[in-house]
């Protein structure tokens, strides 16, 4: 998140309210910063994922963990500019990382439970607008536009992220996780 909002401070002229994500990716002050962030953030869904299956076991969990880390290296990968498969593994990181805090709720208790559904249930609101307003359907971005559509999916998961990290290390701290 601090590299997506780093990265749009140093293209001139670049529009957050239009503006995909994704276009930080394209241009040549930024695109070796922010794909390779995206490809890290991946990486490290994807180690958070296995170690935080360690702990609790459901495989299906782990599937969304890892769907979600692959959509975020492919679209690092493959950035904007490259064609169809940018689009493909995007969606894949917009819907799974909001179906993996959602599916993690189930493996919470207190705060951090309802933490974890307004994260993940937001983000998947934003992402129907999204393939609505790609769809043809302009009208469904709002006054936010396509770049703050977009925020509303990745933003909150990822601050979701951060506070479930923080769980997690607190946990840890007394005794074995209670997850």
């Amino acid at each position: 998140m601090t590299v997506i909002m780093l990265a749009a401070a140093m293209v001139p002229g670049y529009d957050f309210r239009g503006g995909a994500i994704s276009d930080l990716g394209t241009f040549p002050e930024t695109a070796l910063l922010f794909n390779t962030s995206l490809v890290l953030v991946g990486v490290l869904n994807l180690a958070g994922g296995y170690l935080f299956y360690r702990t609790h076991g459901a495989r299906w969990l782990l599937i969304v963990y890892t769907l979600a880390g692959l959509g975020a290296v492919g679209a690092g990968l493959f950035p904007l500019d490259t064609g169809g498969l940018h689009g493909l593994f995007a969606l894949l990181a917009f819907l799974f990382f909001n179906v993996q805090a959602l599916g993690t709720a189930a493996r919470l208790r207190s705060a951090m439970r309802l933490l974890s559904v307004i994260a993940g249930g937001s983000g998947l609101v934003f992402v129907v607008l999204m393939v609505l307003g790609d769809a043809g359907n302009a009208a469904a971005f709002g006054p936010i536009g396509h770049g703050g559509t977009e925020r509303m999916i990745v933003y909150p998961v990822m601050l979701w992220l951060v506070a479930f990290g923080g769980y997690l290390l607190a946990e840890s701290e007394g005794a074995e996780p209670s997850v």
